[in-house]
């Protein structure tokens, strides 16, 4: 049970102690980053064993069944959260170690990325609604600062308005936990969730819904709430856009909204709330495609296909139905591997090109063979080719989409899939096909650890289908789906009535 706390306190500790330990040798910041999300890696993969916890801070017991302290709450859709979090963090710190180099400070750049961590972290563990808010600031602040960490004119201008617009979208969630505490006298998740089960949905919760829903939709880029994400990803380096698109906007954005949408405030069984989710999602996996197709910037392109694949994940939940979660939860797994492969891809193809012009580039994949194989394999994934794990969470949605009878938009899902495959195959032609041009004839593949990352997120992109497998996805995904289709049960399991 006191694991739990260390999700939080190791990030914490680590971050305080960074800006100390950096001045005593050089590579000290490479070691303490890297062992701090090794530890955090280890301790997600320990929680998958765990089951139900409930952690009291301060030993505070609840009087006359009223909470009156702060939860921690362990359970199932909270550790697969934990584990996409802290495998993506661990390998984008290792990344790091030969990619920050060229930047200036590393120490600062480790310190906020171990608050953007441990921030996302709290998220996700939260049992009180204030806590949700704090620790999402800590993360979003955190971000704030690392996309303008190159201090060009262009990382400024993206983090002005990325902040901006996150300070926009935090007075939402703010106004809505606000009013939520009005209508229950309470901050508990789970005893908010009794009281409104008790008083009943009226008006009152569903304006409040739809706070939330604004405001953790522009956390998470949701159409139309996404405008500062295609500045804010491509300006950011390369493992900060792999943060930012593969985990970031899913722990503060999709796994926020949904935890407070169906577990405290019910309405995952309202229809029309449930339609507002399909039409937002269908929305931005349309509009998000065919803007990644126009696009030459490589960078860029990556962050319109993260609107695009947010809009399947966003979708899939709106179809209420235990295969919708099911093929939204898994695609979100999925597209925190192959999002942060294709961030660390075209981080690696800017390391040694200096160019994120797809235009100017062209059959790359001669001088650096394991960029060019691993963007591959990922462009395959995200584009939902078999057998590779994209495939599978597309094929769920889909499926889903049918058996919800609303074949209009499994329809739509398949039309954005192919839109997909053609802008990556683009990509793959442009950049790492064709003939080698005159100004990279002596490029070279980027240093090891870079490469061992990548690798290790293709190895990921073509296993994770394995989570399929029964015994597998019931100690992975059953327990997460679980968690979102029986919403309501939420306030019982934790409180015990």
């Amino acid at each position: 049970m006191n694991l739990i706390v260390l999700f939080v306190a190791i990030p914490l500790g680590a971050a305080f102690l960074m800006p100390l330990l950096g001045r005593v040798a050089r590579k000290i910041p490479d070691i303490l980053a890297n062992l701090a999300n090794f530890s955090l890696l280890v301790l997600a993969l320990l929680a998958t064993k765990q089951g139900l916890v409930v952690y009291k801070i301060g030993g505070w017991e609840a009087v006359g069944g009223i909470p009156i302290g702060i939860y921690l709450v362990l359970d199932g859709l909270a550790v697969l959260m934990l584990l996409i979090v802290n495998v993506i963090g661990f390998l984008a710190t290792f990344y790091s170690v030969a990619y920050m180099e060229r930047y200036t400070d590393k120490p600062r750049y480790y310190t906020l990325f171990l608050l953007m961590i441990a921030g996302m972290n709290g998220v996700i563990l939260s049992g009180d609604m204030f806590n949700i808010f704090v620790f999402m600031e800590i993360a979003a602040i955190a971000s704030y600062a690392l996309v303008a960490f190159g201090t060009e004119a262009e990382e400024l201008e993206a983090a002005f308005k990325y902040q901006v617009l996150g300070t926009v979208a935090s007075c939402f969630i703010l106004f809505g936990i606000a009013i939520a505490y009005s209508l229950t006298g309470t901050l508990n998740m789970a005893d908010m969730s009794r009281v409104i089960a008790q008083q009943g949905i009226g008006t009152p919760v569903f304006f409040v819904g739809t706070l939330f829903l604004v405001g953790f939709g522009l956390k998470a880029a949701i159409m139309p709430f996404h405008a500062w994400l295609p500045d804010a990803h491509p300006s950011a380096p390369a493992p900060i856009s792999a943060m930012l698109s593969g985990v970031l906007i899913k722990a503060i954005g999709v796994y926020a909204l949904c935890r407070v949408l169906f577990n405290v405030l019910g309405l995952g069984k309202v229809s029309s709330f449930l339609y507002i989710l399909l039409v937002l999602g269908t929305l931005s996996m349309i509009a998000g495609s065919l803007l990644a197709l126009g696009q030459r910037d490589f960078k860029r392109l990556l962050a319109y296909s993260s609107i695009s694949q947010i809009g399947y994940i966003i979708l899939a939940f709106g179809l209420g139905t235990p295969l919708g979660f099911l093929g939204g939860l898994f695609h979100l797994l999925n597209h925190a591997t192959f999002k942060s492969l294709l961030f660390l891809n075209s981080g690696a193809v800017v390391y040694s090109t200096g160019n994120r012009d797809l235009k100017k580039m062209g059959g790359l994949s001669q001088r650096m063979p394991v960029t060019g194989t691993t963007s591959m394999i990922a462009s395959m994934s995200i584009s939902g080719i078999p057998p590779l794990s994209g495939f599978w969470s597309k094929l769920i949605i889909i499926i889903a989409a049918i058996q919800a009878q609303q074949f209009i938009f499994a329809l739509l899902a398949v039309v954005v899939s192919i839109i997909t495959l053609a802008y990556y195959l683009k990509v793959q032609k442009l950049a790492f096909f064709g003939k080698l041009g005159e100004a990279w004839q002596e490029i070279k593949e980027v240093p090891a650890v870079m490469c061992i990352s990548m690798i290790i997120l293709a190895v990921l992109c073509v296993g994770l289908g394995i989570l399929l497998i029964p015994g597998i996805k019931a100690v992975i995904l059953d327990p997460a789906v679980e968690v979102l289709y029986n919403g309501a049960r939420y306030a019982q399991l934790i409180l015990g009535s």
